[in-house]
């Protein structure tokens, strides 16, 4: 993410803005000392950090101070109060699927997820999403975040009955590799049941798994970052990893608003503007309640790679999640 952030600050910054880099090293305790650190050394505005449990350390620091806090994590529950969150929001995924596949027919839907924070978050998206749509949501199973042996939670899954048409499973790399096999060996068909996803699915050679072949997820369009992700692999000699465009996007939103006629400005109005910004990841706006709101295509899942079936909006006039 710093690799990406010097990226933008290479393409975008002049001498209006300085980046200054502080190490969290990973925890609470660290975290708040680099907050402190950065205030000492005059910054006006604090990128990072990555996690929730440090993100909840420098809150009352950066907020004492009254510095604006851009952070990397999804626990929305800490967005406000001068913190706003770049992460990719599980929630406008689930939205964003969920609409589509409801206009696409899909009437009744069900979750399979691991008893995890994020299990828990995603199931509670799912539950919003399609009450908002108009549509049933039929079956919320839970199984064990631990356990390796897929097959004894699909099994149970698939034993009380399958009255859904559309099933959420909150998985990711090789987890949802071992999870997606076990769903059709259980009469759980992917040509009847239509297999959706959450940004964990953006990652490459998903459609390797015959069985993900034709589900869908809501991300950003991959084509939005191919030429950030080829500058990335020529400078830095390796692919960038997921989270890198997020380091990217906000040192580029920091460096316009270093610009400004009147001297850089990050103040709420500013930040919050409701055109929104254009970032390597699609458009994306912060909101007063420190959410970010972002731009999402669908995309179904082929062997080749994630395939565009529903762009990406390009402006926020008619965004529903």
């Amino acid at each position: 993410m710093l690799n990406a952030a010097q990226m933008a600050l290479f393409d975008l910054g002049d001498d209006r803005l300085e980046l200054l880099t502080h190490d969290t090293q990973g925890s609470a305790a660290g975290a708040a000392s680099a907050a402190q650190a950065a205030i000492n050394d005059g910054a006006q505005i604090i990128l990072g950090p990555l996690l929730a449990a440090e993100v909840e350390a420098v809150k009352p620091i950066a907020g004492s101070a009254h510095i604006p806090v851009v952070a990397f994590s999804t626990a929305m529950q800490l967005a406000g109060d001068g913190v706003y969150l770049m992460g990719f929001s599980p929630a406008q995924e689930v939205a964003r699927v969920t609409n589509y596949a409801h206009a696409q027919g899909r009437q009744n839907f069900a979750v399979l997820a691991p008893r995890s924070p994020y299990g828990e978050v995603v199931a509670d998206a799912v539950r919003a999403a399609v009450s908002a749509a108009g549509a049933n949501l039929v079956r919320v199973e839970f199984y064990d975040a631990s356990i390796n042996d897929m097959a004894s939670a699909v099994r149970r899954f698939a034993g009380e009955g399958h009255e859904f048409d559309a099933l959420f499973l909150p998985e990711g790399d090789g987890r949802l590799k071992a999870l997606a096999p076990q769903l059709p060996y259980f009469n759980i068909d992917p040509s009847q049941v239509k297999f959706l996803g959450t940004g964990l699915w953006d990652e490459p050679g998903l459609g390797t798994e015959p069985s993900l072949d034709g589900a869908w997820y809501a991300a950003p369009d991959p084509q939005s970052r191919a030429g950030f992700e080829k500058r990335y692999r020529d400078l830095y000699k390796t692919a960038p990893p997921r989270l890198a465009t997020l380091g990217y996007d906000a040192t580029a939103l920091a460096a316009v608003l270093a610009r400004a006629p009147q001297g850089a400005d990050f103040s709420p109005p500013t930040l919050t503007n409701p055109n929104g910004y254009a970032g390597i990841d699609g458009i994306f706006r912060l909101r007063p309640d420190g959410q970010v709101q972002r731009g999402l295509a669908v995309l179904e899942v082929h062997r080749g790679g994630g395939t565009v079936i529903d762009p990406a909006p390009q402006t926020f006039e008619h965004i529903g999640y």
